[in-house]
């Protein structure tokens, strides 16, 4: 240094500079940083994105099983483009080779949860896949990511709305044959009633958060969901419809078909007493619905009392009649049917002859105009064929089968159901939707159906 002039020792020795350099290489690794938490979040915004429309996606498609357009509901519902959930910041979305996929769950099937035809499963897997554009990677030679969503959906489980629930059951003379079936060997009228027991069941008399629905008052709780109430045929004086639940060994009082002052069709009025709360499935033993199905300890249940034929019409006009004058905003009305399906009562006291209600003429044609109107009201109707016969509806004119009446009643081809392997009951009584011949697997899978689509965890079995 003592060879170098003083000026130039002056500038060598002078460090003000050094924080520029500092600085510019925090700037860069800070800018850097700044970079990839953009990149970073914006990847996690496109992941929640994509996610959120796969499990639309699912859920869409589980709700459209057990059909086979199940897979073509959930594309429409995802997020590729041209579908309902694509949008500007969902682009390059495409669905995943071989999805969505229909599955058949055993899980599912352990819970009651069938896998029917057409499609034969029970849920469906969804998997979608989007190209996501890089920032500040991308000048690092990384200028997409690949981020990709499973959903999976079972076509039930997820409690919907309220239901006002009215069972018909059918207590002709028949319904006292002993169905000698490997299914339920024993009458009629005690396998028909052990099914509604196991609707009971597995309907929600309250909310699942409550430990206990509460005090019962004329049946019912103080925050009840689903509502049940009994109708039968043929129908019984008013003053005899309480011995098909008093358990007092006394069968009621059977009535003609009459009009316009009708016979007593309800036996029980809407109650939600039959189970003290959601999470148990013992039936309350001092509940008159419950009684009436069978489920008392020592008693019988509804009699099948016969005498008057089969008419479907007045009970199922009176049944809609109470669904709407009982139901309240929010809340979805269902009618059960359980019969043979075969309409030919000769104990009417109408003298009507054209055909329609009331008249002794094309009685299985007026149950299906009856159940269509119920439908048409909002009133989603089921119907169980038990053992439905080959032929029958002999009033009908174009002629007509039970098994078909019992098709025709129903408010869509999934609300039919048919034991075809009762005693009495003919093979070709299938219901192609749902298959099961078993009647506790039928009203398990009604019970079901009263349900909407759930997410289930994507390892499900």
């Amino acid at each position: 240094m003592s060879h170098i002039p003083p000026r130039f020792r002056r500038f060598l020795a002078n460090q003000s500079g050094q924080t520029v350099v500092v600085v510019a290489v925090m700037m860069t690794f800070l800018l850097g940083m700044a970079g990839m938490t953009v990149d970073v979040g914006h990847l996690m915004y496109c992941r929640a994105q994509l996610q959120s429309a796969t499990d639309a996606a699912a859920l869409a498609g589980a709700e459209a099983l057990p059909y086979t357009t199940a897979t073509t509901v959930a594309t429409s519902y995802s997020a590729v483009s041209g579908s309902k959930n694509a949008t500007s910041k969902l682009a390059n979305v495409t669905m995943v080779s071989g999805y969505p996929l229909v599955k058949c769950f055993a899980s599912l099937q352990a819970l009651g949860m069938a896998c029917v035809s057409p499609s034969n499963a029970n849920g469906i897997q969804v998997r979608q896949q989007m190209s996501v554009p890089m920032y500040f990677m991308g000048l690092l030679g990384k200028s997409t990511m690949t981020v990709s969503a499973v959903s999976t959906a079972a076509m039930r489980g997820s409690s919907s709305t309220p239901y006002n629930v009215i069972i018909v059951v059918d207590t002709t003379a028949s319904m006292n044959d002993q169905d000698s079936d490997s299914q339920c060997s024993t009458t009629r009228i005690a396998c028909a009633l052990a099914g509604v027991q196991v609707l009971l069941q597995n309907l929600s008399p309250c909310g699942s958060q409550l430990s206990s629905c509460g005090t019962v008052t004329s049946g019912n709780v103080p925050s009840a969901i689903d509502k049940v109430s009994i109708f039968t045929f043929p129908g019984v004086t008013a003053a005899t419809a309480a011995d098909d639940y008093n358990c007092s060994g006394t069968q009621p009082t059977v009535t003609a078909y009459t009009y316009p002052t009708l016979p007593t069709y309800q036996i029980v009025p809407f109650s939600s007493d039959y189970r003290s709360s959601d999470t148990t499935s013992s039936l309350t033993q001092t509940s008159n619905v419950v009684a009436a199905a069978g489920g008392k300890t020592n008693c019988s249940g509804m009699y099948a009392k016969g005498g008057a034929g089969t008419y479907y019409a007045g009970v199922i006009y009176a049944a809609q009649a109470q669904l709407v004058s009982s139901s309240a905003t929010g809340t979805q009305n269902v009618m059960i049917i359980l019969s043979d399906g075969d309409a030919s009562s000769t104990n009417m006291t109408s003298t009507n002859t054209k055909g329609t209600y009331p008249s002794s003429v094309d009685q299985c044609q007026q149950a299906i105009t009856a159940a269509t109107a119920a439908t048409a009201a909002g009133t989603r109707v089921y119907t169980v064929a038990y053992g439905a016969e080959s032929t029958g509806c002999s009033t009908d004119s174009p002629a007509l089968t039970p098994c078909q009446t019992m098709q025709k009643m129903a408010s869509a081809p999934q609300y039919f159901f048919s034991d075809y392997t009762a005693a009495g009951g003919t093979g070709t009584c299938v219901s192609a939707a749902q298959p099961t011949s078993n009647l506790n697997q039928i009203f398990t899978q009604i019970a079901g159906d009263l349900t909407v689509a759930r997410l289930i965890p994507d390892n499900t079995t």
